[in-house]
């Protein structure tokens, strides 16, 4: 596209006007080249207060007729995971591209189903894993690229949940609360925040999964709290845990390579490498951790400058997927997550859910 040519503006809409989807409307408002046209929930005053919210011109409750009125070239979809497969049918049919809130779907099953409808209609989509581009995410993909870690052979990566937080709170209090009918129940809704910082790193190939869970929180309608996983694929190993009772909460990850360690920070935006140490006996012990202090404190200065510079809000990231995601629909670019590792971190869940509730089918039909 030639710097003299108009940037053509996309329409975006978005059902469902919960929590998250005020994060959507904000971050959709930075993108040159988007405008929020229309807002979708089976709550009428749900989808009122919202467009109120955020400026927005026309208020639906029947999603039908939002995509007949509106003519999208963007959807939004914000609503929790029972209704993606069919909303996304519904608005690639009518000619939008789609942005799905995670989890994807129900199970790996429905998740190729809606990347399959996605293709078939010609149209894009990315899903909203946006901690991954969050700036100390970036940086860490660059040093991966430059080879800074040298070959990866172990990944950890750390979710930690409140669950006496205001979403906890009510989850459980209503014992008919959306996410227990998941079939991961709490772990459906979350555990693709851990999964999706492993998926990029390992081989292609058959993995081996092993899980397990228990429930610590003590309250008498509490679902399954604590969950560790084990994976292997080719020469690497990878080990996820969801922690809802640790304090305080951590969202990081640490990954080992034959060169160096990197320690990435998704709460604190920070990414540290751990070297090997070339100073002997006693020196090796005591300046790592003037190195390690020295590290951080960049990491603190870098934070600084995207605060003062207003690119330090909670969700910047969503902000750079969003950007990358419109700019693929605008350009012909490619898309900032392919849907290969969509449709793996679906297929991982689903092992980790046949695990961990062997009872239980999916809704596809797979345990």
């Amino acid at each position: 596209m030639s710097s003299k040519e108009p940037i053509r503006t996309l329409r975006a809409g978005i059902v469902g006007c919960g929590k998250i989807a005020d994060g959507h409307a904000e971050e959709i408002g930075t993108i040159p080249g988007a405008r929020l046209a229309a807002a979708c929930d089976i709550e009428p005053l749900m989808a009122g207060q919202f467009a109120e919210r955020h400026g927005i011109p026309n208020a639906y409750s029947d999603f039908d007729r939002m995509l007949a009125a509106e003519q999208l070239d963007v959807v939004h979809i914000t609503t929790p995971p029972q209704s993606h497969l069919q909303l996304t049918r519904k608005a690639v049919a009518a000619g939008a591209h789609v942005v799905v809130e995670k989890p994807l779907a129900m199970d790996a099953a429905e998740s190729r189903q809606i990347v399959a409808a996605v293709q078939a209609a010609g149209r894009k989509m990315t899903i909203n894993y946006w901690p991954n581009f969050d700036s100390q995410a970036v940086r860490f993909r660059q040093m991966i690229k430059e080879g800074l870690l040298g070959e990866v052979v172990h990944i950890e990566s750390y979710y930690g949940y409140n669950l006496g937080s205001a979403f906890g709170q009510a989850l459980l209090a209503d014992s008919n609360h959306w996410v227990h009918r998941l079939p991961g129940q709490l772990f459906h809704n979350i555990i693709d925040h851990a999964l999706n910082k492993i998926v990029p790193l390992l081989p292609e190939g058959p993995t081996a999964v092993h899980a397990s869970a228990f429930r610590r929180f003590n309250h008498p309608t509490a679902p399954l709290d604590e969950l560790r996983v084990m994976m292997q694929a080719g020469g690497v190993s990878a080990y996820a845990t969801f922690c809802s009772n640790a304090m305080p909460l951590g969202h990081f990850a640490r990954v080992y390579g034959t060169k160096a360690t990197a320690r990435v920070d998704y709460a604190l935006r920070t990414v540290v490498l751990d070297r090997a140490q070339k100073f002997p006996s006693a020196l090796g012990r005591l300046f790592p951790p003037l190195q390690y202090g020295w590290d951080y404190f960049r990491e603190g200065l870098r934070n600084c400058r995207d605060f003062a510079g207003s690119r330090f809000q909670f969700f910047a990231g969503m902000r750079l997927l969003f950007s990358m995601f419109y700019q693929s629909i605008l350009q012909e670019a490619p898309l900032p997550i392919p849907y290969s590792e969509m449709l793996r971190v679906a297929a991982l869940m689903d092992e980790v859910f046949a695990q961990v509730y062997p009872k239980k089918l999916t809704v596809g039909g797979n345990r």
